[in-house]
């Protein structure tokens, strides 16, 4: 039976997951390369393209490792713990060039996308979690979210480059439900403590035109499922690109709303700004 996200049950590879990956690549390349300055600033963030950049190149290496089956550390799998290994890493890798970092995010996008194709058998014990699932910097998953968490990955800092250098973003409906096996799988292993005390609430979230989900908040503890609830509190439809900018801590609900790219309903629509602030991205 096929789940909302595209995937089937069993686990099988998304339809169009391939595509999705190499070409959001080629488009962060091709924004990369009309760059005359990697020096500049990315809007919302402490880095410069250059940074930026190499820290896309640097993940996609990671990606195409871990789906090799090599084991490779990085961070305790927190926001902060992640934040601090992006930080040793670029400090260890001095390329800023662009033409230079655009052809290293194709290159290791292609090389997770080969290794994935044939999963290695001769990976060592120790890469996998229990179930036969990759450990990430995210925690365990499967290689298929796996390859959502490199889409996903993609298109937020390469969102950020499109932004910072004048450029039109990579971001598309169909790109956006590719991310949420990974998102779905992600929610719970970034939910903020502090923001969800005390909340017990059912959510609907829908994307404009496509695919749904539920989250469902007991106790300040969430549950998220590829279907929502039967009697949910809230509903939320969002266009899709507005959602992953909302869920990558790009785009505030409020900006959403007054744009008109949010719509809710239920009975307790009130609970809807919240829900973004109910998680803290990495």
């Amino acid at each position: 039976m096929a789940s909302v996200n595209g995937q089937s049950d069993g686990g099988t590879w998304p339809a169009g997951l391939d595509e999705a990956i190499r070409a959001t690549a080629a488009d962060i390349a091709a924004t990369l390369r009309g760059a005359s300055d990697t020096g500049a600033p990315v809007p919302g963030s402490r880095w410069t393209v250059g940074e930026a950049a190499a820290h896309l190149a640097q993940a996609n290496e990671l990606m195409a490792h871990l789906a090799d089956g090599k084991e490779r550390g990085y961070g305790d799998g927190t926001p902060q713990g992640l934040a601090e290994a992006n930080q040793r890493a670029l400090a260890a890798f001095a390329e800023r060039r662009a033409e230079h970092l655009a052809a290293m995010i194709m290159e290791q996008a292609e090389a997770f996308l080969e290794s994935a194709a044939r999963p290695a058998s001769n990976a060592a014990p120790t890469s996998y979690a229990s179930h036969g699932e990759l450990v990430t910097p995210m925690g365990p998953m499967s290689l298929e979210v796996l390859g959502s968490y490199l889409l996903t990955h993609m298109l937020g800092h390469g969102y950020d480059l499109a932004r910072a250098l004048g450029r039109p973003h990579m971001l598309n409906r169909a790109r956006v439900e590719l991310t949420l096996p990974f998102l779905i799988t992600a929610m719970p292993r970034v939910l903020d403590t502090t923001a969800a005390a005390g909340l017990t609430a059912r959510y609907a979230i829908r994307l404009r035109g496509g695919a749904c989900f539920g989250a469902t908040f007991t106790d300040g503890a969430v549950t998220v499922t590829p279907h929502p609830p039967s009697r949910p509190d809230c509903t939320i439809l969002t266009e899709p690109v507005a959602f992953l900018l909302m869920a990558l801590g790009r785009l505030g609900p409020w900006s959403a709303v007054a744009r008109g790219r949010v719509l809710t309903w239920g009975r307790k629509p009130w609970l809807a700004p919240r829900f973004p602030a109910l998680f803290s991205p990495p």
